[in-house]
């Protein structure tokens, strides 16, 4: 049997035109949606650990540090949003995607979420453009 007549994903024929196999069901359109916040949710979460570091190392610092005011205010105004987001998430997760009557209210979340998130990017280049820096006693040691 020669190897070039195998094929990994679905059966070879004798004329070496290889037929994949696919489910015959249709697409669940809550399990892609689950998934998809899913992944949202994992990203949210590791940007909210990253901002928690930042307000740390600012409050470290103190009011001497010259930018200490905006970022406080900005890193306040991201966690709150991913605190938001986050809330929204799980409506978007818990409400059933093919009940018809639930498309405009998820419709309208999905936007909001959308939104949320750009705002939570664009307030984070900021907070990023401002730069929190480690106390000077770490670096002493």
């Amino acid at each position: 049997m020669a190897t070039g007549d195998l094929e990994m994903n679905g059966d070879a024929d004798r004329n070496g035109d290889a037929e994949v196999r696919r489910p015959r069901r249709p697409l669940n359109m809550n399990h892609y949606a689950n998934k998809k916040s899913v992944a949202q949710s994992m990203l949210d979460v590791a940007l909210l650990m990253a901002n928690a570091s930042q307000l740390k190392a600012v409050l470290e610092q103190g009011p001497v540090f010259s930018f200490y005011t905006p970022l406080i205010i900005l890193i306040s105004i991201s966690l709150t949003l991913q605190i938001l987001v986050g809330i929204m998430l799980i409506f978007i997760v818990k409400w059933n995607l093919n009940d018809e009557r639930m498309h405009y209210r998820l419709n309208i979340l999905e936007n909001l979420t959308t939104a949320f998130v750009f705002v939570i990017v664009v307030v984070n280049v900021f907070i990023t453009a401002f730069g929190v820096q480690r106390p000077n006693s770490d670096l002493k040691q």
